[in-house]
């Protein structure tokens, strides 16, 4: 219980905090390592899980002092609302983030591939750069850009991730409404629940993604469907990565 309520007219702002500096060298260290893994240097594997566990670490802290000012009565309504306005503009910014990509997708499959293909406005796209081509979903372009390749089957392991996320998505609100109602061991039980399907759509996503390369030959030189595919699923599985890491800390 919080010792005393925090004054209307005063917004508390903590001082000199160290988390934010040191957030962000987390997440370089994990990002130079993650790149460096993807380009096969000896040192990037290490590098990238020591940048998760400094993550996991900041997080921890961080995500502590919170609790621990929330506790002696430092934040008032003011704050509460702020905290709850950041998150608002937090998730604006990751669905505009998404719209961007997936528009992107749009126009190249309903507008760039049709020009390239000679239709509408294309005529002369089509003669002077392309001639002969013939548009088609999915492509990896006139050119064939990295082989001949298959697509992932939707009826498969994405069906069943998309069950895994729906499920998480129910288990972390019953948590939720245990939180405020008070019930601890329900609390406990439904968010660790929450994270082990995050954990779960992870593994499942790890394996669609190697059977893409070694047997689908889909990769993200797999000319415009290859790179949109993996951008868009891969900055996805980043999310829950992050997400999961987040409710295993709290």
């Amino acid at each position: 219980m919080a010792q005393a309520h925090a004054d209307a007219h005063h917004y508390f702002v903590p001082h000199s905090s160290r988390w934010p500096f040191l957030g962000s060298i987390a997440l370089f260290t994990t990002m130079v390592g993650l790149a460096s893994w993807f380009n096969e240097v000896s040192w990037g594997k290490p590098v990238f899980f020591f940048g998760i566990a400094l993550m996991c670490g900041v997080l921890f802290g961080w995500f502590g002092d919170v609790i621990r000012e929330s506790i002696k009565g430092n934040y008032n309504k003011q704050v509460d609302t702020s905290f709850r306005m950041g998150m608002v503009w937090f998730i604006f910014s990751e669905v505009m983030f998404f719209a961007a990509f997936f528009g992107a997708l749009f126009y190249a499959r309903q507008y760039a591939l049709p020009w390239l293909s000679g239709e509408g406005d294309g005529v002369m796209t089509n003669a002077l750069l392309w001639n002969g081509y013939t548009a088609g979903w999915p492509t990896n372009g006139p050119a064939g850009v990295g082989g001949h390749f298959q697509t992932v089957p939707a009826w498969g392991l994405p069906l069943l991730n998309t069950l895994i996320l729906l499920s998480s998505g129910v288990t972390v609100t019953i948590a939720h409404h245990a939180l405020k109602a008070g019930a601890r061991k329900t609390l406990l039980l439904f968010l660790g629940l929450t994270v082990l399907l995050g954990a779960l759509f992870l593994y499942f996503q790890g394996t669609e993604y190697i059977e893409a390369y070694k047997h689908f030959n889909l990769t993200l030189g797999s000319g415009i469907y290859g790179s949109t595919f993996f951008m868009l699923t891969g900055f996805h599985g980043a999310h829950v990565t992050l997400g999961t890491i987040m409710l295993a800390i709290i």
